[in-house]
């Protein structure tokens, strides 16, 4: 059954939504204009004192709607019932998109990067920072295997998390096999590739795997892989932080050889 327009409206308007939950990191949402908010969400046993009640106030003067609940329901809505300080928020990022919804208005040239299984938060968020700044469409991140998107990613994206171009799914393996099967070529970093990834001039859309910090790119992600690149290295330097790697892939395509 083929979903109504109606339907795939509201859907694609939630999958725009980032929960932001902490009372500090929420009310600098608040106090940040430029931010859309759908809703605020509060436990109910807060007291209406302190860091609360300035979160209410600006929530109120902007005209955000303000949801009550009790604590086992906004653990479920931060999903995350330890840090969420009884507080969280529904921030609208424009740029975030399913990652197969996507897939359909790629530019022809397009570059994306995958993320395997980034767990470290603040390596996260420098790499949405780089990919925001630099010559990136597109973030492929799974929900699955990697770092959530809290306050750690927030703060070390310098907040361009909120405009980063994330295309979301489940899984990575299942997304690169959808994307190659599309044309979208697949390429990681090897140190032992021959090819280097300042010499590698895509021929159209082409998608950057990043792996875990210890671990790489993971074996199935690997399995999807149809190409290989390396980045110089000397001095007896076996790798760069993936982070850096990112900084690297972002900048790569605008650099002179």
């Amino acid at each position: 059954m083929n979903d109504s327009p109606a339907y795939r409206e509201r859907r694609a308007f939630f999958d725009r939504l980032l929960t932001v939950y902490g009372r500090k990191p929420v009310l600098e949402v608040l106090q940040n204009p430029a931010l859309q908010c759908h809703a605020l969400h509060l436990a109910d046993s807060n007291r209406e004192q302190g860091i609360v009640r300035d979160i209410r106030e600006l929530a109120a003067s902007r005209g955000i709607d303000v949801q009550l609940h009790d604590r086992q329901a906004l653990s479920r809505i931060s999903r995350n019932g330890r840090q969420d300080q009884g507080v969280a928020i529904d921030v609208l990022c424009p740029a975030f998109q399913q990652a197969g919804d996507a897939l359909t208005d790629l530019p022809a040239d397009a570059r994306l990067l995958a993320l395997d299984g980034i767990s470290n938060p603040q390596n996260l968020g420098m790499i949405i920072r780089s990919a925001a700044a630099g010559n990136i469409d597109g973030i492929l991140y799974a929900r699955r295997g990697n770092a959530a998107l809290g306050p750690l990613v927030i703060k070390a994206s310098a907040g361009t998390l909120y405009r980063a171009p994330l295309l979301l799914c489940e899984a990575l393996p299942e997304t690169l096999r959808q994307y190659r099967d599309a044309g979208v070529e697949v390429c990681t970093l090897a140190a032992d590739a021959r090819e280097s990834l300042f010499e590698f001039r895509p021929a159209g859309r082409c998608v950057y795997v990043l792996g875990n910090e210890t671990d790489g790119v993971s074996g199935a992600v690997q399995k999807t892989a149809s190409r290989g690149l390396s980045i110089p290295m000397r001095n007896g330097v076996e790798s760069l932080n993936v982070a850096v790697t990112a900084s690297l892939i972002a900048y790569a395509g605008q650099m002179e050889i």
